[in-house]
């Protein structure tokens, strides 16, 4: 039997594998290699979908179980298991407590056979990320669904294999988590030793600031795939820049040569001009009658036209090579520029044009700083749409992203020219509002708000009332922008627990 392959062995064969495959650099590709290469089963991401499906049909009969949905939402949102099975033990139990206390049982024995069927597809949806190296996992999940498939469907059995297999899956989940976090902690470090490998390159700078930010948390299918584009458009004008940069150098080499010929043939021309003077004055001095003078004189003024003639020619050829240089300097500083535009791109978000996560750390950071010498406030809001989801199910995700960029667009605006907006991740958005206190940020949301609903967003033919709810936050002494940011998160989650539209402090 082999020897088990180092972590560090495995990732390189698995940064060639993509390359071989011509796959894009994505966590999910590179995971994907990774396992194969380490032999380990390729898990699938968290089932939101499937989890806040299930959500909505939970009834809630008492507020102890209310309090449990309201747990169950949140663990989902953060992506829990351990929530999740915690929320979902303590709703069961909530709902037993109130069985035993009234005469009439609220849970009634059998599930009705529309919930039972969701419930299974939901098991089914998750069996693939909990991997198959665990026949006992797998084993109550096929029974926990074939017993959900049945004409009866038994609450307290069902609630038994739900448990065991929420039970383990816990532990599962939490393993994969771990082995997620471990191969971007690995790929973050690639990335950044690539980088600096290549310090001297400015355009590739971006390319690498690009990667590191998309595989930064929270990861999204579509930056991934934008961020595969842009990586795609550099790449393709890197290699019309190295080609363009192979022909130069052929085209210096073959200028330098005709300069060095030409050079040579000066120096020929010269020497011998220089001795065919020199014989002429030794003949000039032996001439003893006037007669005898002229034809050397006329040798001589032949001589030095036809030196003048050459000296011009060769002028005028050395000054045609040097045009043909600065030429060809200059298309090989327009293809870098190029290359630097395209990488600048990757502090952008594509949509909507305003700053990406990695673009808010760097102006974060700037802001942040600007504070602490300049002892002024700064006010974080972070926005977020009001029923988004809704908006793409009802006229699909070209709308939702047509009403991403028209948010974008009234916000831009409406802000100052020292405001920065950032996409904080989906329907998300970050501003920051230097020298400005939290009653004038407030003032500063309320105000987008009214401006936002007087500006017309068009789904077709229908117009769409775009609303946000937004939380801002001012930042504390000693306190980091992350941290303001987090603050504004939890005040615009509690104006989506208010009514949404609304904006409140941190």
């Amino acid at each position: 039997m082999s020897e088990p392959k180092h972590p560090s062995e495995i990732a390189r064969e698995a940064l060639k594998r993509l390359a071989m495959r011509q796959l894009a650099p994505t966590p999910a590709n590179y995971q994907a290699c990774y396992n194969e290469i380490a032999e380990i089963p390729n898990m699938a991401p968290f089932p939101d979908g499937p989890l806040r499906e299930l959500l909505v049909d939970l009834p809630a009969r008492n507020e102890a179980q209310e309090k449990q949905i309201d747990r169950l939402s949140a663990a989902i949102a953060k992506r829990s298991w351990q929530g999740v099975r915690e929320s979902l033990s303590a709703y069961a139990q909530a709902g037993e407590s109130r069985s035993l206390t009234e005469a009439t049982p609220i849970i009634p024995a059998g599930l009705s056979g529309e919930f039972a069927g969701k419930l299974a597809r939901f098991v089914e949806s998750v069996l693939p990320a909990l991997g198959d190296e665990e026949s006992r996992i797998v084993d109550v999940a096929r029974e926990l669904v074939e017993a959900l498939k049945q004409p009866v469907v038994e609450v307290a059995f069902i609630q038994g294999l739900l448990g065991s297999l929420t039970h383990q899956a816990v532990f599962a989940a939490e393993e994969q988590l771990e082995i997620k976090n471990l191969l971007l902690k690995l790929l973050h470090l690639i990335i950044q030793n690539i980088g600096e490998l290549s310090s001297d390159d400015s355009w590739l700078k971006g390319q690498i600031d690009g990667l590191l930010a998309s595989v930064a948390p929270p990861l999204t299918l579509r930056h991934l795939d934008e961020m595969e584009r842009r990586l795609r458009d550099v790449m393709e004008k890197q290699g019309r820049a190295k080609s363009r940069a192979v022909e130069a150098q052929e085209e210096m080499r073959v200028m330098l040569a005709e300069f060095v010929e030409r050079l040579g043939t000066m120096n020929q021309s010269s020497t011998a001009f220089e001795t065919h003077i020199e014989e002429s004055a030794r003949q000039i001095e032996q001439v003893s009658r006037l007669e005898d003078l002229k034809p050397l004189l006329d040798d001589v003024i032949l001589a030095t036209h036809a030196m003048a003639e050459e000296t011009a020619c060769s002028r005028e050829q050395l000054k045609s090579l040097q045009a043909k240089v600065l030429v060809t300097e200059s298309e090989l500083m327009h293809l870098h520029q190029e290359l630097d535009n395209a990488s600048a791109l990757a502090r952008h978000d594509p949509l909507t044009d305003a700053l990406n996560r990695k673009g808010l750390d760097e102006a974060l950071e700037r802001e942040v700083s600007s504070v602490r010498r300049k002892e002024t406030p700064l006010s974080v809001s972070l926005l977020d749409i009001d029923n988004f989801k809704k908006l793409n199910d009802s006229f699909g995700h070209e709308a939702g992203d047509r009403a991403l960029v028209h948010l974008a667009d009234v916000a831009r605006r409406n802000m100052r020219p020292c405001d920065t907006l950032a996409r904080y991740g989906g329907e998300e958005f970050v501003v920051l509002m230097p020298d400005t206190t939290l009653e004038q940020g407030l003032e500063a949301m309320t105000r987008l708000q009214r401006e936002l609903t007087k500006a017309i967003y068009l789904a077709g033919k229908e117009k769409i009332l775009i609303t946000f709810s937004a939380g801002v936050a001012q930042l504390a002494t000693d306190e980091s922008g992350t941290e303001a940011i987090r603050r504004a998160d939890q005040a615009m989650y509690l104006a989506k627990r208010a009514g949404k539209n609304r904006v409140m402090g941190g």
